[in-house]
């Protein structure tokens, strides 16, 4: 098995996309939601990259337009957890299954709770019921205003929200009283996030800020975030994600302001070196459109994805892996303002990853297996990996070296030969043979592809594919030459594999097998 296939993985979450109701939805009040397919009556909604990966060809998402070629692989996946909010989907994202649901309080929250929390803070609270970001600043805000007494609130949600105005309680201050309910919600009372909710101006014309913070409760147990932190990958986190997680098992994080900006960090992220994974969360689609359910902005803003996706993808790299997924609904047509039991979509994109139907999935957490085994890190969790069904590297290495047979110079053998080899930092390099009319400056394909690899600072290598025949056509195994071989031992471990093209797939074996005797100084 590879040890790690892929050096940089992007996780993007389009929150709340949701790509149909789940078997259990009307348990959770959720019969027939379908957040895409409210989007696609939109006439605001145009999705060509998202379709030319193959968003379309997801099982029940034909309304969307399907692409005989499509360059993504893709299905969708069901929730085990029990819930339907974004700590709850994220975690399972990440791995880790919520059997019980998180605690909500649509009666409000107990007095004895709220008593403690006065005293805590030194201020009054106000509301302590289920309501909307929006109509809860227009009711409570000049009463917040005239005597400082906070405006707590909830949702069908696990949230404990406190809303302030900028100006009556700095934003400092909010977050030290959103610190203090965090410690203080606990057991019982342990929401999945507290939610810091500033707003500024007058009396009748209220408007939030892109100040919100949000202070989770930790994961129960341990995610793949912490699984690749501990094995020393970078986790960077774009949006709300390192807060949904509590700050664990992220080494570098990048709060946004919403969509436009995180889209903006994400690019900038894509062309710096690290590797690991590069985790992003767009919240805009749940929280601007989602809850206040506006169709016609929710496309709107799905559309503005599309067009940044398609930059996106030209900056992605041989060795990349772009995930596109979500964390669970948020029908902006049904007839609440709350989050729905859907199905998430995911589509898989990047060099070597074969575009193919993946089906229906049963759990989320089949993502964080995936990015576990694509990063070459071991980690256990109810998913499993489809690294397995989304890519052959093998085969995909056999035909990069029959691609490199075309550009073979040979005009005295005829005798086309290309290579492909892999490095440690997952990019590919190809070479083909090099004949010259004085014999000895002919350059093999393999050592083409090796000086190649090495000019340009890679020094550590995982196997090679090599495919050669006369006029380009492939009729049994081209082994290396024993000069070949020497040279492959100068950079590459026994281990190192060798893949043989055949006219109807490959052999493959180990260096030690083909260099029996190979030496190093």
């Amino acid at each position: 098995m590879l040890k790690q296939p892929f050096n940089r993985v992007f996780l993007i979450v389009l929150d709340s996309l949701g790509a149909g109701e789940l078997p259990d939805a009307a348990d959770f009040g959720d019969q027939g939601a379908h957040t895409l397919r409210s989007l696609s009556r939109s006439d605001k909604l145009f999705l060509p990259n998202l379709r030319r990966l193959g968003i379309g060809n997801i099982d029940g998402l034909g309304f969307l337009g399907t692409n005989d070629s499509p360059e993504a692989a893709f299905c969708k996946l069901g929730e085990l957890s029990n819930g339907k909010d974004s700590t709850i989907g994220h975690w399972e994202i990440s791995g880790v299954i919520s059997p019980s649901p998180l605690p909500t309080f649509p009666e409000g929250f107990p007095k004895e709770l709220l008593d403690e929390f006065s005293r805590i803070t030194g201020r009054g609270v106000l509301c302590n019921k289920p309501y909307s970001g929006t109509q809860v600043i227009a009711d409570y805000g000049e009463e917040h205003m005239r005597t400082g007494a906070l405006i707590v609130y909830t949702s069908a949600d696990s949230v404990f929200q406190i809303a302030a105005h900028e100006d009556i309680v700095p934003l400092d201050e909010l977050y030290e009283y959103c610190l203090a309910a965090r410690r203080l919600l606990q057991g019982e009372y342990g929401v999945g996030r507290v939610i810091a909710r500033p707003f500024v101006g007058q009396p009748g014309h209220f408007t939030r800020t892109p100040h919100r913070h949000d202070y989770s409760v930790e994961p129960p147990s341990q995610t793949v975030l912490d699984a690749l932190k501990e094995a020393g990958r970078d986790v960077i986190s774009v949006g709300k994600i390192k807060d949904l997680f509590a700050g664990r098992g992220i080494t570098e994080s990048h709060p946004t302001s919403g969509n436009a900006e995180g889209m903006e960090v994400t690019s900038a992220i894509a062309d710096r070196d690290f590797e690991g994974l590069c985790f992003v969360n767009l919240v805009d689609f749940d929280m601007l459109y989602g809850h206040r359910q506006d169709a016609e902005g929710y496309a709107s803003a799905l559309s503005d994805f599309d067009k940044w996706l398609g930059g996106f993808l030209a900056k992605l790299r041989e060795g990349d892996m772009l995930l596109i997924t979500a964390d669970h609904g948020c029908d902006p047509s049904d007839s609440s303002t709350d989050h729905t039991r859907e199905y998430i979509p995911l589509l898989a994109y990047g060099m070597g990853i074969q575009p193919l139907n993946l089906g229906v999935r049963r759990t989320f957490a089949d993502i964080a297996a995936t990015v576990a085994e694509a990063l070459g890190v071991e980690y256990t969790c109810a998913g499993g990996s489809m690294l397995g069904e989304l890519t052959d590297i093998r085969a995909y290495l056999r035909e990069r070296a029959v691609k490199a047979m075309e550009h073979s110079y040979c005009p005295y053998s005829g005798f086309k030969v290309g290579a492909a080899l892999l490095g440690k930092s997952g990019r590919v390099y190809t070479g083909c043979n090099i004949e010259n009319a004085a014999y000895s400056p002919t350059v093999c394909a393999e050592r083409t592809a090796l000086a190649k690899a090495v000019s340009e600072g890679e020094r550590k290598f995982r196997m090679i594919a090599i495919a050669g025949g006369k006029g380009g056509v492939i009729e049994e195994i081209c082994p290396p030459c024993g000069v070949c071989r020497q040279v492959m031992s100068e950079f590459c471990g026994e281990k190192f594999e060798l893949i043989l093209a055949k006219p109807d797939g490959y052999e493959c074996h180990s260096l030690s097998e083909m260099l029996p005797l190979g030496f190093s100084i």
